[in-house]
């Protein structure tokens, strides 16, 4: 890891141990990587999803879109 990425993870990791603040980033990671999975097998199946599709889910879902 270079070293303007470890002092970026300890200023993140503020007072708990920078190896917790490390495993809940890997958590994360492997859970979107998750989730991207199901997607993709879910749109094997039925089709991508359209962009009104996930303009309304994040909608309903209180994400705000990029402009």
């Amino acid at each position: 890891m270079d070293g303007a990425l470890a002092r970026a993870v300890r200023r993140a990791a503020g007072d708990q141990p920078t190896s917790a603040w490390l495993a809940d980033a890997a958590r994360r990671k492997l859970r979107a990587e998750g989730l991207l999975r199901v997607v993709r097998e879910w749109e094997k199946e039925h089709g991508e999803l359209r962009e009104a599709e996930l303009v309304a889910a994040r909608r309903r879902r209180g994400v705000r879109t990029r402009r």
